[in-house]
């Protein structure tokens, strides 16, 4: 009777916590105005603001690996500016948490000369400074907690580059200081160089010419370059490897300069001029696939929650969908008036980010964020953001509230 009594209340023990569990999915929008020091904070169960950040200068915005933070860079002010997100996830195993609080700017700021491109793998952040010839390791756990303990690469030389954290290893780029170059402007990219926790280089420099674009999938990092798609991978304790993919002769004339990983399959989708993008699959026996779009790409976003899906926005104002498995368009709607990409390059044109089961587009000409159901592919609302609402994350998920 004990040992009944004893398995019965095992059994109803889980089943009571269960029963104290609520599932809740939270999506918070962040968007930066085009021509305004300022970014706005949209809950999307409410379509509401519910932050207004006034910075000092016009934003980029890079959202965390956890999502916990969105890193504001203002290039032309020298700094970078961080926003709590108010949403923090956390693993349990057999299913996830999720918190929601209140968003807010934080205290902590980094600073330095032309910030760029900021990186986060886990906890480290990378910030790279274009004009300062350094970059800075920091923990987003310590932003968040008000320290800003900085940590200092060297970079060679001032240049528009980018440092990526892996393990306990920096990837950095490589300027060209022997290219002539006009007063005023940044030596080109010759390749990319591991350095170790002290700074040190680990190994030769690789080559990877004009370099730009990052990202990362699963373990492993691309870099676009002139020859093709520089991969790192781990490589233990003398630090990660670097191998070239090089375009082959199966591909046009261009490079990959921009890319996105994706995160449930290990897989690279990166632009190709402006009117193509490519699949990129390390390790496959036809790396590059290539897709021709109908016009030129505004922007391209990937679907964490959906793995096969890509949506790409070209400049007639329609989205395409992408599966990345079949390397085919299955599906196209129209969203927004035409944007042209002629113009200037930072000219207000829309951005795409997935919050769920929506893909969100700024619709800068008409002070819009267009909410897209990823199902149907038709537009569900609206909601009116003042000014020119421009670049845009998204922060999130769902989980188990305790």
């Amino acid at each position: 009777m004990f040992l009944a009594t004893t398995l019965l209340a095992t059994l109803a023990a889980p089943l009571a916590l269960r029963a104290e569990e609520e599932k809740s999915e939270s999506w918070r929008l962040f968007v930066a105005d085009h021509t305004q020091p300022v970014v706005r904070a949209i809950d999307l169960g409410t379509d509401k603001e519910i932050g207004r950040f006034d910075l000092k200068g016009y934003a980029a915005l890079s959202l965390s690996d956890s999502g916990r933070t969105v890193f504001a860079i203002q290039g032309d002010q020298n700094v970078v500016n961080v926003i709590d997100t108010g949403i923090a996830l956390s693993d349990h195993g057999e299913h996830r948490d999720i918190e929601v609080g209140d968003t807010k700017l934080l205290d902590t700021a980094i600073s330095g000369e032309k910030p760029g491109h900021v990186v986060t793998r886990g906890d480290r952040v990378a910030v790279f400074y274009d004009r300062g010839g350094k970059a800075d390791l920091v923990t987003e756990s310590g932003l968040l907690e008000g320290k800003v303990d900085l940590k200092t690469f060297d970079t060679t030389a001032a240049h528009h580059g980018v440092a990526v954290p892996m393990g306990r290893h920096l990837l950095v780029s490589v300027p060209d200081t022997t290219a002539s170059v006009k007063e005023g402007e940044l030596p080109p990219r010759l390749g990319l160089r591991v350095l170790d926790e002290e700074g040190r280089q680990v190994g030769d420099v690789a080559t990877c010419t004009g370099l730009h674009g990052e990202a990362t999938s699963a373990r492993l990092v691309a870099f676009g370059c002139a020859e093709g798609v520089l991969i790192a991978q781990p490589g233990g304790i003398d630090g990660p490897k670097l191998d070239m993919l090089p375009y082959g002769k199966d591909l046009p004339e261009g490079k990959v300069s921009t890319l996105l990983g994706g995160t449930s399959m290990q897989f690279f989708l990166g632009n190709y001029g402006e009117d193509k993008v490519v699949l990129i699959e390390p390790g496959a026996e036809t790396p590059y696939r290539l897709i021709e779009l109908p016009l030129r790409r505004i922007d391209f976003a990937l679907d964490p929650a959906h793995p096969r899906n890509a949506y790409i926005l070209t400049e007639d104002g329609r989205l395409h969908l992408l599966d990345v498995v079949d390397g085919a368009i299955t599906r196209s709607a129209a969203v927004t008036e035409p944007y042209s990409k002629d113009g200037h390059w930072r000219d207000a044109r829309p951005r795409l980010a997935v919050a769920g089961d929506h893909i969100a587009i700024t619709d800068p000409r008409h002070g819009l964020v267009r909410l897209i159901d990823v199902e149907t592919f038709k537009e569900v609302r609206t909601i009116p953001v003042e000014g020119q609402p421009f670049a845009v994350v998204a922060a999130g998920g769902s989980g188990a509230t305790h």
